[in-house]
């Protein structure tokens, strides 16, 4: 029998499956610090002791997870036919999906997001995201990486399914002439690749 495939930041599915677990994840690191809270109260009688000092602090990373928690909550699923279209024209694109990218400002859903060469494109079918925003916060953290990328996010699909199709139609000029030098912490992953994985550092 097969083992169910996990379910990776990038796959469709991720928001589903982040939602369960940053659930349990929370509920399980709130555990300890109460446990050790109601233990004193137990022992001394009086929630003034030493046990109650470390609850708090064991509490800390536990509400890291319920923040967490909440922003992964206040996204939504992208459209399962939005999905399916998408994957009918990506070809042999480095495609990924339901990327919540994340800025000190603010937080950004993109439903699907394409790297070729010095090409990014995405798509959000968020009406109220700031595009000029959450574009220029992923050029500016690629370029900080080392990838002098262009950035166009997309509002309608239909435009970035076409972009999808002239992508791989054109995908050899567009990584033509790029120097590139494998990482050595990532040693598998081509640029594209790699490039990817640095957008997936910005989302939640």
């Amino acid at each position: 029998m097969d083992k169910k495939k996990k379910i990776r930041k990038g796959d469709y599915g991720y928001i589903q499956s982040q939602k369960k677990k940053r659930v349990l994840y929370t509920i399980l690191t709130f555990i300890a610090p109460l446990s050790v809270f109601f233990t004193g109260l137990f022992m001394k009688g009086d929630r003034n002791s030493v046990f109650t000092v470390v609850a708090v602090v064991a509490c800390l990373p536990a509400c890291k997870f319920a923040v967490s928690m909440i922003m992964m909550f206040l996204e939504k699923p992208m459209d399962p036919n939005d999905y399916e279209a998408i994957e009918k024209h990506k070809k042999g694109l480095i495609c990924a999906y339901e990327l919540p990218i994340s800025a000190y400002e603010k937080q950004t859903f993109i439903d699907s997001i394409a790297v070729c060469g010095n090409t990014v494109v995405g798509y959000t079918s968020r009406e109220k995201s700031d595009i000029p925003f959450v574009e220029k916060h992923i050029q500016t953290i690629l370029r900080q990486n080392g990838y002098y990328v262009t950035v166009k996010i997309f509002r309608r699909l239909p435009d970035y399914l076409n972009r999808l199709d002239s992508m791989w139609e054109h995908h050899e000029s567009l990584e033509e002439g790029i120097r590139f030098t494998p990482d050595e912490q990532y040693p598998d992953l081509s640029r594209n690749e790699l490039i990817m994985h640095t957008i997936f550092a910005i989302t939640l």
